[in-house]
């Protein structure tokens, strides 16, 4: 069996499933990386609001899950979007898990990663490129974010657009509010919305 075969029959294996840390799958990773099979490299970053499913391709960071979402769905779902070749590979993962844990210790208050912006496309795109410009500590509206994203009357579609946010938290959907000041939605839940607005001191 060839290398290329061998690491083939890994990929196929974790398709559709969480692949469990280990010395062996992270040499698989690793090497597959190295060789240039690796299409998507993923592990789970440790946060005060659970474990993050952090996703790469070789263009940037294309997924940060929440912790209410299950790891094995979403994984599955990136395999039919993007590529089934992926494996657990934190190693490509550090400056994602660095740069989170100086968010969340509050030494961090702007992200410089590379962004993947594959799963998004026109509108939704628009609005979230827009809402990565978000200064930290600062809220925008969802009018305001459809007007940035040349759509005023847009309101509502913005908001779908940042329900559709693949990578919250970096691509900051949490500080965009109701024009009145209310919370709006959040796909991590309210909960998570308003301790993200509390540590950038938005909320008391």
């Amino acid at each position: 069996m060839n290398r290329e075969t061998e690491l083939q029959n890994a990929f196929a294996a974790a398709k559709g499933e969480r692949v469990e840390t280990s010395a062996l799958s992270a040499r698989i990773g690793e090497r597959a990386d190295a060789e240039g099979l690796l299409d998507l490299a993923y592990c789970e970053v440790d946060s005060p609001l659970g474990s993050l499913l952090a996703v790469a391709t070789p263009g940037g960071l294309v997924k940060l899950g929440y912790p209410n979402v299950p790891v094995a769905a979403q994984l599955e779902a990136l395999a039919a979007r993007v590529s089934p070749r992926m494996l657990e590979a934190p190693a490509r993962l550090d400056p994602v898990r660095r740069e989170l844990d100086e968010y969340f210790a509050g030494r961090r208050r702007d992200f410089d990663l590379p962004i993947d912006w594959q799963l998004t496309a026109g509108f939704v795109q628009r609005v979230l490129r827009e809402t990565a410009r978000i200064p930290f500590g600062e809220t925008r509206s969802y009018a305001e974010m459809a007007t940035s994203a040349g759509s005023p009357r847009a309101f509502r579609a913005a908001g779908s657009a940042l329900g559709a946010n693949p990578i919250p938290i970096v691509v900051p959907c949490h500080r965009v509010l109701r024009s009145g000041g209310g919370l709006g939605g959040y796909g991590g839940g309210l909960d998570v919305k308003r301790r993200l607005l509390e540590l950038e001191g938005v909320l008391g």
